[in-house]
């Protein structure tokens, strides 16, 4: 779908859609709220105050509870669907989810990385935004901010944040429940109930318990994979001993036993640059000339071609025997106190957290057995998390001055425990990986002993003459090395330990400077300090790997081509994905430190009573960080003897702090039944936290550009092997922007009939001339597709819109519920590399809900359905592990770069429906 297409479609979609969110009122600051107008009109606290929306000179969208109910959205995936800047995506687990806005976030793989986007839950930091995809229970209002937030907060972040806040205790008695049955067997229970206990203490009690078959399946373990198996209980007391004091505690438990995340192969119905996997001549005959030789090995080892030629089918290729089953574990407790102290208001929250995911999978996605990682109680991501903010507020200069100051401190415990092994098939896997292409494919036999004809032995005989006769080498250690490679079977991990102990604490003040009645200037600035203490424990039991490199290091410096390149190949393979014994029992140790000043100034003015104007430039930060996967330790063409160890390395596994400057003007109109917000935005990211998986490792670089000439960097659409060139560190700057424009629309013109729309255009690109770290580093050869091109998962054009009528049936006080919403997509990448092969065209989604409710909505009974068109779209498409056949003459691919590589994809969810019960007492 092109550009203008889109924009044409998007003119239709928001004439006609929309859902105005009811009013989302504050928790805190009661009186503040009841001098707002309160009918139509949306209340936030983004700037640590309650304040109507209309009023915030900040690009912000409030979701209302009534939006949540109407739209059906259990976790923050679905607020897609009327927040247009933001996406919000989920990859490997559910743990790996990641938001993005304006086209920025972080890829969720990497435990290491904090996000671009956090997730606050009631004021409470949040390690990752993945854990938001938790059910999120009876909740008041969600808050989407957009842009850097260099001053408030919580912690910093770099590109937004999302705000959730629950709905608080009740001193009026009130219980509510709902029951849900859909399809793929879905069953929702949840429930509610509130009240007093005395005249100064409420409580509420929330609990919701979940259950549905997944949308994979895999017939080879007769299972189904993606499914719900969960429950959600949060309790909570609200303490008013005074009129000036307010207490409120909260603690929750979420736990989920599920299978996750299954994927598919990527084929040219899907995306035409796919081509070379049944297109030309016939690739799926062993050995042709055209073909890609990875699917001949694969076909031979037992995968069904089905796969390769599947489209948007659910069906799986697992190995016998393996697992994606899941265990999370979700818990914690906090305490918010509010003190008027008399002429201020002193705020204090104190939060513990603990958040335990773990995850087995069948990870090459394919039948053949080639990598897998064990049960989730080996293999999991921990968090220990203790967080406390204190925010002084009050005025001065007879109003003329609202002034805030703070602090916030951060204790953030993280465990990362591995186990990613070969499996029972990898052995043969990669023998004929390296016989099936190049000069040795005369000798592929897929049944024989080292995928060789006649087998490989050290006697005369057809398999070792032609062997060592194609290679030019001396005999002995090229048969060795074949039969130990052929043999590497379940082999890799024991258990990989990380360790890492984070602290972060932060000073800040945020002041609002009343000009004029209508002129404000607001100055917010943050002073951040953050710390890292790093330890890995490797555990390893691949001893091939080191017998191979014994074996055939000095081929590589043979004169015989053939030769180096076989000898390259049986390093690379034994040893693929760094996992070799050179590690077993090798502790590392590593810290680091940085500090950074960041944040905003913001000149408003009240042009008349519904219209402000402002102009705005903010500072934000994330912090850097350590990359956990030992790739970065070593190259598997050498032993670590030639590289001084392990530890001697460990540098190489840190990242920079991401760092964006960003500017904006806005406009926002509001009429009480009418308002409408525009803002143009610009932001400029200087060392960019890129998180990459190039088929067998995970890179973390920064990125940056280069403001000279780049030395080195080769032509990205010729050279398949240099990485990106290198630049000056003086000339050293930005390397991603993301610039744009945002329209949100919304009108109520009766009671029960609300519209709303919006649409976002966001050019959000890398720089033509890129570089790694502030130092001017060349990029690794995988991201030689990023210069001058868009950012992943990164749409220029996003379009939503949501219509409500509430209409009512005569006066039986019964009402109908008829609600519609849409977002329209525009093309995009979905693979942090770039490559062509993970090309996403546009597409639209609509849910749908329709309904009838009892007077004062005591009771209600709907019909509903979510992707009721059931558009499939690919939400991540990534490198398959490990399948990646010859690129060697006289194959050539017309569709570079990807070459005769593999991919995979994780699907989004399909159409789903179902019927709903609700009671409200």
């Amino acid at each position: 779908m092109n550009t203008f297409a889109s924009l044409r479609a998007i003119a239709l979609l928001g004439a006609g859609m929309a859902l105005l969110p009811q009013a989302a009122f504050a928790q805190d600051n009661a009186a503040a709220e009841e001098e707002i107008q309160p009918e139509n009109v949306i209340i936030v606290t983004a700037q640590g105050r309650a304040q109507a929306l209309a009023d915030v000179p900040v690009a912000i969208s409030a979701v209302s509870s009534e939006t949540l109910l109407n739209s059906g959205a259990n976790d923050i995936r679905q607020l897609n669907q009327v927040a247009p800047s933001l996406l919000v995506s989920s990859t490997g687990s559910e743990a790996n989810g990641s938001a993005r806005i304006r086209g920025i976030g972080t890829v969720g793989d990497n435990p290491g990385l904090e996000s671009s986007v956090p997730v606050f839950i009631d004021g409470v930091y949040r390690s990752r935004s993945g854990i938001g995809l938790n059910e999120l229970g009876e909740i008041d209002r969600i808050e989407v901010q957009r842009g850097p937030q260099g001053t408030l907060g919580g912690r910093n972040s770099s590109a937004g944040l999302i705000s959730i806040y629950s709905k608080k205790p009740e001193f009026d008695f009130g219980v509510t429940g709902e029951a849900t049955y859909g399809n793929y067997n879905f069953f929702r229970l949840g429930g509610s109930i509130t009240g007093p206990i005395t005249e100064n203490l409420a409580a509420r009690l929330d609990g919701i318990y979940v259950k549905r078959d997944g949308f994979y399946n895999d017939p080879t373990n007769n299972t189904d994979i993606n499914d719900r198996d969960r429950y959600f209980l949060r309790g909570q007391l609200l303490f008013e001993p005074t009129d000036t004091i307010t207490v409120r505690l909260i603690g929750d438990y979420t736990f989920r036993d599920e299978k996750c995340c299954a994927a598919t192969y990527v084929d040219n119905s899907v995306n035409p640059f796919i081509g070379s996997l049944n297109n030309p001549s016939t690739p799926l005959t062993p050995l042709s000339p055209n073909g890609n030789n990875i699917i001949n090995v694969l076909r031979d080892l037992g995968q069904n071609l089905g796969a390769f030629n599947q489209g948007y089918d659910r069906t799986v290729s697992v190995t016998r025997g393996r697992s994606y089953a899941g265990e999370t574990k979700d818990y914690g407790v906090s305490g918010q106190i509010d003190w008027d102290i008399g002429g201020a208001t002193l705020t204090s929250i104190t939060a513990y957290r603990e958040y335990r995911s773990g995850q087995a999978s069948d990870t090459d996605y394919g039948t053949v057995d080639i990598l897998y990682r064990g049960e989730s109680d080996e293999a999991y991501r921990q968090f220990h998390t203790f967080t406390q903010e204190l925010r002084l507020q009050g005025e001065a200069f007879g109003g003329t001055l609202d002034w805030l100051v703070g602090g916030f401190f951060a204790n953030e415990k993280l465990t990362v425990r591995d186990n990613l092994r070969f499996g029972n098939q990898y052995g043969r896997f990669a023998t004929c990986r390296i016989v099936s292409g190049g000069g040795l494919a005369g000798l592929y036999a897929p049944t024989a002993a080292g995928c060789v004809n006649g087998g490989i032995t050290n006697t005369a005989g057809v398999g070792r003459n032609t062997l060592l006769a194609a290679t030019g080498a001396s005999g002995s250690d090229i048969v060795a090395a074949f039969t130990a490679l052929d043999g590497l079977n379940d082999r890799g991990s024991t258990i990989d330990n990380y360790f890492q102990d984070g602290t972060n604490w932060a000073a800040f003040t945020h002041n609002i400077v009343h000009i004029t009645d209508r002129l404000d200037l607001t100055v917010g600035l943050r002073y951040t300090k953050d710390k890292k203490d790093f330890s890995a424990l490797f555990g390893n039991d691949n001893t091939t790997c080191t017998t191979v490199q014994g074996l055939v290091l000095d081929d590589l410096s043979s004169t015989n081509a053939t030769a180096r390149a076989l000898a390259g190949a049986l390093i690379g393979l034994s040893c693929q994905g760094n996992s070799t014994a050179e590690l077993n029992n090798v502790r590392i140790r590593d810290s680091r430190k940085e500090d950074e000043w960041t944040g905003t100034a913001i000149l408003s003015y009240k042009a008349t009573d519904d219209l402000l104007l402002y102009a705005s430039f903010a500072r934000g930060y994330k912090a850097g960080g350590f990359n956990l996967d030992r790739s970065a330790l070593k190259s598997p063409i050498a032993p670590f003897g030639g590289q001084a160890g392990a530890q001697a390395l460990v540098r190489n596994l840190q990242f920079d702090p991401e760092l964006v400057d960003s500017y904006e003007l806005g406009a926002k109109y509001a009429t009480g039944p009418f308002s409408l917000s525009v803002a143009a935005f610009r932001s400029d990211f200087s060392n960019f936290q890129l998180n990459t998986f190039n088929g067998t490792v995970f890179l973390v670089q920064n990125v940056n550009g280069c403001n000279g000439d780049l030395v080195g960097g080769p032509n990205a659409d010729t050279d398949t092997s240099s990485a990106t060139g290198a630049c000056a560190a003086g000339d050293v700057g930005y390397g991603v922007r993301t610039q744009g424009v945002e329209i949100e629309a919304q009108m109520n013109p009766s009671d029960n009939f609300s519209v709303a729309a919006g649409l976002t255009y966001a050019r959000t690109k890398y720089r033509s001339d890129l570089v790694g770290n502030g130092a001017g580093a060349p990029l690794d050869a995988a991201l030689r597709k990023l210069p001058g091109d868009n950012l992943s998962n990164a749409p220029e054009v996003v379009a939503t819109g949501s219509v409500t009528w509430t209409p009512e049936i005569g006066d039986s006080g019964l009402t109908g519920l008829f609600y519609f919403d849409g977002r329209l997509t525009s093309d995009f990448n979905t693979g942090s590399d770039l490559f062509p092969q993970k090309e996403q065209d546009g597409f639209a989604l609509f849910n749908a809900r329709i309904g009838l409710r009892g007077p004062d909505q005591k009771w209600s009974l709907e019909l509903w359905g979510q992707n009721i068109f059931d558009k499939d779209n690919a939400q991540v498409a990534f490198n398959s592990p490990f399948q990646a056949g010859t690129t060697a003459a006289p194959f050539v691919d017309p569709q570079y770069p990807g070459g005769r590589q593999l991919f995979s994809q994780f699907l989004a969810e399909p159409r789903t429906y179902g019927i709903t019960a609700r009671f409200n007492y």
